[in-house]
């Protein structure tokens, strides 16, 4: 079954809290209104009791009955006050009946001597109220019984309900027709959202949700969906790039290793000329492997699948074990090489092999960009809390408005060079993300021909306490 839509839904539950509201609102007033008709009727009641007991007071104390009968229908047979009084004397005899309760006798109702007791009777399908009270004067007790018609407020009321009954089906219309136009008017820019989410795609995700200022949840709600559209194109661009880079550097290695062997395959050669093909070949293979190995390295790093083994570690040893695996390039690429290692407990929360690669990637790059003889020099130093590690080269050195995009993917200033040195612009990327996984920052400071220095702060922490083995 199709559920109905949220401006239908809104608009039914408007209906049911407008009718539940208009039925408490309507009989409230109904009975508001009959409490106060009959608090009138109430009170002249009342007043009417009081003025017979005044009566009653007047009376001599030891008047007879036959007295007082005759008092009292010399005074109330005339008014009109009497039409609906009946009165007894403390022994039950009948002081006075008027010819109306003579012709429609009421059942008296018991009552106390303190207390008052409306009824409402119909008689003859006429309405009446009745009080029942003693009266208590001149040492006697007398009983009477005091009513008027109501047929006027009963009218009143009828017709005050069938007011209510008449306007509240066309209210109810009419709210009706306000609460749909109201949701429609309020679900409007949901349309507009829904219509402009349609429109976006992957081939258009530079498009964006239409702007709303409504100054509301769905303006905030369409801001925050655009900021979201920009985080998912941006992360599409990237993916978008990424592979094309990466499709880009694999293809070319696949082809030099086919053009080598379609090349020695084309006629008969000899034993050296096989293996230098060969060798040709296995040069390509290696790099293509490297190539795949940071490519992966880069998607681990990504899908949030490259996970470091933070502990405490020494840098200063991890330093030196970095340093001694390049000297013997340095010999071999004619560079001056140098390092110089700041004092024992240098430790840092980090993963060992990550800041070994760290290391390896920073000089690896500057021994790439420095022409023989050059110099290359790496320190280790604490500064405060920070432990840094600066690679300094007299290479080829890095222009001001590339600076920020050399930690970029693929990104290579002497593309002309990078493809005979190995290199496919991943290294530093790769730098940067381990450098941000150790919450430390990595900069570059350089000009065209000067060199350049790399530059990378760790927060330290406290050595780890070594356990002595003392028992």
């Amino acid at each position: 079954m199709r559920r109905l839509s949220i401006g239908v839904r809104l608009t039914l539950w408007y209906l049911a809290i407008f009718a539940f509201a208009q039925l408490v609102f309507g009989t409230g007033m109904w009975f508001v209104l009959r409490h106060h008709l009959y608090g009138l009727i109430d009170d002249g009641l009342v007043g009417q009791v009081e003025d017979l007991r005044n009566f009653m007071a007047a009376q001599k104390k030891n008047a007879t009955i036959a007295k007082l009968q005759e008092e009292i229908n010399e005074t109330y047979a005339l008014e009109h006050s009497g039409d609906y009084l009946e009165m007894y004397s403390e022994n039950g005899d009948l002081l006075y009946r008027s010819s109306f309760l003579k012709d429609h006798p009421v059942k008296l109702t018991s009552v106390t001597a303190n207390r008052t007791v409306f009824t409402d009777v119909r008689i003859d399908d006429r309405p009446f109220r009745f009080t029942f009270q003693m009266l208590q004067t001149n040492g006697h007790t007398y009983s009477a019984t005091m009513g008027v018609p109501t047929k006027e407020v009963v009218e009143t009321l009828d017709l005050f309900r069938a007011y209510l009954l008449m306007f509240a089906p066309l209210l109810f219309l009419a709210a009706a027709g306000g609460g749909y136009w109201l949701s429609r008017r309020a679900l409007s820019p949901v349309d507009d959202l829904l219509r402009g989410a349609r429109l976006i795609s992957g081939a258009n995700l530079n498009n964006r949700l239409p702007k709303l200022d409504t100054r509301d949840e769905l303006q905030r709600l369409s801001d925050t969906l655009n900021e979201m559209l920009e985080r998912i194109e941006s992360a599409f661009l990237r993916i978008t790039q990424f592979t094309a880079d990466a499709s880009h550097e694999l293809r070319t290695p696949v082809s030099l290793i086919r053009t080598e062997a379609e090349l020695a395959l084309r006629r008969s050669r000899g034993e050296a000329e096989y293996r230098e093909s060969l060798r040709h070949i296995l040069l390509e293979a290696e790099r293509t492997t490297a190539l795949i190995e940071q490519l992966l390295s880069l998607a681990r790093a990504d899908s949030g699948r490259e996970t470091l083994l933070m502990q405490p570690v020494d840098l200063r040893e991890t330093i030196r074990n970095v340093v001694d695996g390049w000297r013997q390039m340095a010999t071999i690429r004619n560079l001056q090489f140098s390092a110089s290692v700041a004092a024992p407990d240098l430790f840092v929360l980090g993963d060992e092999t990550a800041l070994r690669r760290l290391g390896d990637i920073l000089l690896d790059n500057a021994f790439k960009y420095t022409p023989s003889p050059g110099t290359v020099h790496l320190s280790l130093e604490h500064k405060g809390d920070s432990a840094v590690i600066a690679v300094e080269d007299s290479g080829v050195g890095v222009a001001e408005e590339e600076q920020d995009k050399i930690f970029e993917r693929f990104y290579r200033i002497d593309k002309s060079r990078s493809r005979a040195q190995g290199g496919a612009g991943l290294g530093l990327a790769i730098a940067q993300w381990i450098v941000l996984q150790h919450r430390g920052s990595i900069a570059v400071v350089s000009r065209p021909g000067s060199g350049a220095v790399f530059r990378v702060k760790l927060p330290r922490v406290a050595a780890p306490v070594q356990n002595s083995g003392v028992l």
